[in-house]
Formats: C-alpha cells, sequence, structure tokens
C-alpha cells in the first residue's frame, strides 16, 4: 500500500461510501492518515455497574444478561437490552435500530460507552457507542485492538453518512497494512536538533495515542511539521530568506520633508525612520513590514522614504489595493512633493487608454519619480528606469506572486509594505518570517479615544436622532451593512441589506439629510465620485458596506453605525472603527446586534472594552484562526490541521529557527538538500500560488 493510492482499494470503500470520503476531502491513503482527530475521549477507565452514577460519560465491560426486548411507542421503534458485568444490571436502549436485535451474542463480551442516566430505580445508557471486546484486551485499562472504548478514543469531524466507527476502522485498516514505517522526510538533525520524535510514531499515536504522554510527543512532532513545512512553503513562495545586496542610499536627511508635515513625529514614527534609514545604509536590500492602528502615521512614515528614493536617484512605486485609496494617496502626495518639483503620477484601472500609454512611457523613461497605483502597477508592460523603492499598502490584501511581480520590476529594490491590520506576532512571523518588523503604536497628538457602543437593533430610532445630532453639529456618518441585498445569501434574511436600508433611512430614520450609498458593485467612477462627495462634506451621511474599511480618510466624520456587527471579524470591526475619530473631534462607534451567540458577545465585549488594535488582533486570532484573519484567503495560509498559531507560539518559534538554518538560498530559490522535504514544500507551494493568483 502506497501513499499515493487511492482510498477506494480499502476493504468497505464501495462508490458511496468513496463519495461520503471525498465529503472530507480524503482522496489518498494519505490523505486519510492526515485526517487527524479534532478531539479525544478518555475511555480507558472501565466503570462497574455498581459505581455507576446519574449524568456520567461512562465506559462498562459486560455480557448481555437476556433477549433483546422490542416495541413501538410514539412512532418510534425501540430495542432494549440488559447487561450485567457481575456487579450490577443496566439496560441499553436504541431507537429505530430493529437490525439491533440479531447483532449481540450471549457469549460475547462488549464494551458499551454513553451518558448513564438513573431511571425508575435502575440505570439505563441510550443509543451508545457498542464494541466487541478484542480478544486481547486485558482486563486492566488498556483497549488492546478495541478502537471505541478501553483507551483514549479519536473524534473526528464527520460527514453525514460516515460514522466515527467507520472512519476509525479505515484509518486502523490503513496502520495494520504499514508493516513497514511510515517514511520519515524530516532530516535526522531537525528531528535530533528538537527533540522530535518519528513520523511514524506521530501518526500511530495522534489516531490511537497509547497514553496522555504518547498523544502530547505525537502532537509536537505534527504541530512542528505543519509549521516547518508551511514557513517553508511561504518564504518559497516569497523568493528567498537570504537578504539580497540592495542600493546604498548616501543621503538620508529628510529634513526638508520633515519640515513640511503638519505634525512632529511620535516617538514610535521616529524609531521606524531610524530602522528603515540603517536598511537603507546597509548594502543589503530593505525587507521591512510597518505595521501600525489606523491612524498611527504610516503614509507619513511611506512620504519620507519615497522623498529619500528620489534624493538618491532611483523611482518608486507605491501600490494600494482599492482605487479609492490610491486616488487618496495620490493627492496627499501631490499636495506633498509638489514643493520639491518631485512628478508623482497615477495609474488605476479607470485612467483613460491613451493616458495610460503615455504615464507608462514617462515612467519607463525615468520623467516620473514616484507612481501610486493598484494591480495596474504590476502588468508587464509597466517598466520602471529604476526602480529603487517599492511600498505596498495593506499588504495581505495582495496575493504573494503579485508581490512579487511588482518587486521584480527593479534591481532588488528596497521593500517597505505597511498594514494597519495589526497582526498577532505568530501570524506575522508566518506571512512576514522573511521580514524584519516594525511597530506604530503612538497616535499623533490630537486623536481622541473613539467611544464603542453595542447595542440591540430595538435602540435604532435613538441612534437616528443621535445622527440628525451630529449632522447638525456639522460633522458626518458611515453606516456600515454587510451585504447589498437580500438575495445574497438566502440562508440570512435577517442580515440587512443595504440597498434596502439605506432607502428606509432616506424615507423615514434620516429623511431630509443629505445621504449617498456606496457599495462594491459601483463602477470606480461612481465610487470615487460618491467618496469625494462625501470627503467635500456635500454628503452628510455614507451607507456602505465594507468598501470604506481601508485607508478612507475623513477628519469630519465621527460617527460610525455598524448593523448585524455579529457578521464581520474583530480585527474588521476595529478597521471599519478606524475611519471615525481622524480629527480632534469626539467620535462614537455603535455596533448593531441582536446576536445572543457567546462568541459575539465576547467579540463585542473586546470592541467596546479597548481601542488597542493589537489586543484586538490577538483574541480575533484566538478565535477565528488565520485563515479568517483577514476575511479573505489572498494571504495565502494553508488550513492548518493540527497547529494553533495561539497555542503553538513557541513550536513557531523553534521552526522558524530551524528554517533559517536548514535552507541554503540564492536570489529565487531554495536548494533543499533532503529530496522527500522539498518534494512536500512544493506541494504546499503549489496550494499558496493557485491561493494567490
Amino acid at each position: 500500500m502506497q501513499l499515493t493510492d487511492d482510498v477506494k482499494i480499502l476493504k468497505s470503500v464501495g462508490q458511496a461510501r468513496l463519495a461520503l470520503l471525498h465529503n472530507l476531502g480524503i482522496y489518498t491513503i494519505e490523505d486519510l492518515l492526515e485526517y487527524f482527530p479534532r478531539d479525544y475521549l478518555d475511555r480507558s477507565i472501565i466503570s462497574s455497574i455498581n459505581e455507576l452514577y446519574d449524568g456520567q460519560a461512562a465506559t462498562i465491560r459486560t455480557f448481555m444478561a437476556g433477549q433483546p426486548q422490542a416495541f413501538y411507542k410514539n412512532g418510534k421503534d425501540i430495542t432494549k437490552i440488559a447487561f450485567n458485568d457481575g456487579t450490577g444490571r443496566i439496560e441499553i436502549t436504541w431507537f429505530n435500530q430493529p437490525y439491533l436485535r440479531r447483532n449481540f451474542k450471549s457469549d460475547v463480551e462488549y464494551f458499551i460507552s454513553g451518558r448513564v442516566r438513573r431511571g425508575s430505580g435502575a440505570f439505563t445508557i441510550e443509543t451508545p457507542e457498542v464494541e466487541a471486546v478484542a480478544k486481547n484486551a486485558p482486563r486492566g485499562t488498556s483497549g488492546g485492538e478495541n478502537l471505541s472504548a478501553g483507551r483514549i478514543v479519536p473524534i473526528y469531524p464527520l460527514t453525514a453518512g460516515v460514522s466515527q466507527k467507520v472512519l476509525r476502522g479505515l484509518i486502523k485498516q490503513v496502520l495494520d497494512s504499514a508493516r513497514k514505517e511510515i517514511a520519515e522526510f524530516m532530516p535526522q538533525n531537525i528531528l535530533s536538533s528538537y527533540n522530535l520524535s518519528s513520523r511514524d510514531f506521530a501518526i500511530r499515536n495522534i489516531h490511537f495515542p497509547e497514553c496522555d504522554t504518547a498523544y502530547f510527543k505525537a502532537r509536537r512532532r505534527l504541530v512542528f511539521e505543519e509549521l516547518f513545512l508551511m514557513q517553508g512553503a511561504m518564504a518559497s513562495a516569497k523568493g528567498h530568506l537570504a537578504a539580497a545586496k540592495g542600493r546604498i542610499f548616501d543621503n538620508i536627511d529628510a529634513s526638508e520633508i520633515l519640515d513640511t508635515l503638519p505634525y512632529d513625529l511620535t516617538d514610535d514614527q521616529k524609531k521606524v525612520v531610524s530602522e528603515i534609514s540603517v536598511d537603507l545604509q546597509s548594502g543589503y536590500a530593505a525587507n521591512r513590514l510597518i505595521q501600525g492602528d489606523v491612524g498611527s502615521g504610516k503614509t507619513a512614515v511611506a512620504m519620507i522614504f519615497c522623498f529619500l528614493a528620489i534624493k538618491n536617484g532611483v523611482q518608486a512605486v507605491l501600490m494600494a489595493p482599492t482605487e479609492t485609496l490610491a486616488i487618496q494617496h495620490h493627492q496627499s502626495f501631490l499636495e506633498t512633493f509638489g514643493k520639491f518639483g518631485i512628478n508623482v503620477e497615477l495609474l488605476v484601472g479607470s485612467v483613460k487608454p491613451k493616458q495610460k500609454t503615455a504615464i507608462k512611457q514617462r515612467l519607463k523613461s525615468g520623467e516620473i519619480d514616484i507612481i501610486i497605483g493598484t494591480h495596474a502597477l504590476i502588468q508587464d508592460n509597466v517598466e520602471f528606469a529604476n526602480l529603487g523603492l517599492v511600498i505596498t499598502d495593506e499588504q495581505h490584501r495582495f496575493g504573494v506572486r503579485q508581490r512579487g511581480k511588482l518587486n521584480d520590476k527593479g534591481e532588488h529594490p528596497h521593500i517597505l509594505v505597511m498594514t494597519a491590520t495589526p497582526i498577532p506576532r505568530s501570524l506575522a512571523m508566518v506571512l512576514y518570517g522573511d521580514m524584519d518588523i516594525s511597530t506604530i503604536k503612538q497616535l499623533p497628538p490630537g486623536r481622541q479615544k473613539i467611544d464603542t457602543f453595542c447595542v440591540t437593533s430595538a435602540y435604532h430610532e435613538r441612534i437616528f436622532k443621535f445622527i440628525r445630532d451630529e449632522v447638525e453639529k456639522g460633522h458626518q456618518a458611515y453606516i456600515i451593512c454587510p451585504l447589498i441585498d437580500e438575495s445574497e445569501n438566502e440562508d440570512f434574511k435577517d442580515i440587512t441589506s443595504v440597498l434596502k436600508f439605506a432607502e428606509e433611512l432616506k424615507n423615514g430614520g434620516l429623511a431630509g439629510i443629505s445621504l449617498k450609498l456606496l457599495h462594491g458593485r459601483m463602477k470606480p467612477e461612481e465610487k470615487n465620485e460618491i467618496m469625494t462627495s462625501f470627503a467635500a462634506g456635500e454628503t452628510k451621511v455614507l451607507v456602505s458596506t465594507t468598501v470604506i474599511e481601508v485607508g478612507i480618510n475623513v477628519p469630519n466624520a465621527t460617527i460610525i453605525l455598524i448593523e448585524n456587527a455579529e457578521r464581520f471579524g474583530l480585527s474588521q470591526l476595529h478597521q471599519l472603527r478606524g475611519r471615525v475619530g481622524r480629527s480632534g473631534k469626539k467620535s462614537y462607534c455603535i455596533l448593531i446586534t441582536d446576536s445572543k451567540n457567546e462568541v459575539t458577545k465576547k467579540r463585542m465585549d473586546a470592541m467596546v472594552g479597548t481601542n488597542d488594535g493589537f489586543e484586538i488582533s490577538e483574541l480575533d486570532l484566538q478565535l477565528r484562526g488565520p485563515g479568517d484573519f483577514f476575511g479573505t484567503m489572498q494571504h495565502g495560509i494553508p488550513q492548518m490541521r493540527l497547529a494553533n498559531l495561539y497555542r503553538d507560539m513557541q513550536t513557531l518559534e523553534e521552526t522558524r529557527d530551524a528554517i533559517s538554518r536548514f535552507f541554503i538560498t540564492d536570489t529565487r530559490k531554495f536548494h533543499i538538500e533532503h529530496r522527500p522535504l522539498k518534494e512536500k514544500i512544493e506541494k504546499i507551494l503549489g496550494n499558496i500560488q493557485k491561493i494567490s493568483l
């Protein structure tokens, strides 16, 4: 049996069961072995019937004590069988499973596991898990060859039609057939250095642990393996771990542009400027992530280094995820750089073809100093005369290959990436393991704390009055809805439709107030026109989907109302909240939810309790995991089977250390000595690149 064999070769896997296994993502023997349990039940302790108590989750070892009884009640076919273990008697009940009456034999001993109830003077268990005691199962606590009792029992994620018993049986069948050890692919020096078990031991004990110690040893090995492979693949997708030679910036005097900024840099901004300045003079290409909470002044830092790039004779590019944000950056850059005679241009999808051609020609000839744009910048026909600095805003919104294409347009350019989504340290190590990380936590002077409230929809009338009061003071408001129209999701008819809600507001709660609607299905020109009107103060209330989440800057907006707040991730809610509080004016965020869900309550409490995006990001990762952290799969992280970036931080740090020791790199490729390991990494890399297209 080979790991690449189809699971259809296994006994008891016909066409119907094969289709059900495919629903679980199980196609090969390897898929089955790597379909790890989600939980475990400790059934290693066998209870005597005379020791049982009401409500106990117990496993007993017993013989039949009478013939099956069958009868109908309330439309149900009921089967009852009495069992006795020598210390007492118990009655077991099944519903609508008449075939079970033929399955039990008086001379066979059984393990029976389930929830104990005390009926009228007797113990009962309804619909338990039952397994005949294997011949080699001793009277102690070991289940021997038993899979459902007498041991620590695995619990797997299931699909309708596949039971725990079936899945356990198939996995045991494969493990029994693997007479030779399950092949090892991790280098021996890694196993020794980090005290890791063999893969054979780990796979066997993650499914059927011999004891608690064996389980933890198995889990550590497999978590290490998963994080090691993932980080290796992510680093390979980005092209390098070792720093490439880069252009030295001889002139790092930024005093001219610092004098033009409307405020002094915060201590955090100064620290980041100092860190990047060292990078630019090191002789190696800077490769740095700048993460800062909403409104912390990352754009000012980007401007400083664009200015230094021009002073050192190279071009700079800034790529943003949306046209609206790119246009906003372009306007602020024009205001700052115009006085220095620096040529700043904009390249986005809505630019007219003739104008695009002219911009590309001037960029190639070197007439343009700074180019700002969206994905339009990574087209093959966009060429630079001398690209020396690449800045990506909201990096997680671009695929790995998209970012790489922009970096490749220069000869080892300095790379800065910015994000206003505070990223937990563990997730940053995975996403940006080959980068230095700088953090801006302080906010510029004059910024006030945003007061956040969470209420039910019963408060709508009071909230609309509050919005009216803010508008009368000369301020503006955002109202955010999760969907465009109700037909988008048939399962959530109660979720507020932005189209329907905007109409109701115009004719009711906010009648007479200048209100406009913005959503992602609009054409870019239409979006820009609406945002321009709102930024200019002509539109007082903007009803929108999450297209305003990133980077939009309207200092006069003082209130944001978020409908169906339970439909957004914590980090996304924090990003939305950051659209207000962008001036010295007192600002408010109101979260509306009627959900009684416990996780929703934790998230809403976190939003009300803190404005610290880094604290919120840690809780978001804990509650939702990395795959959902950004609300997008663009980050390229594969779904993790066992590893938990919140709990397994220490192992993550160990794997990062192991990666840096093991890999030898050139500019764009990994040279890996160990072929099986290389094949494993290439498989994950292929999945990352599919995600990142």
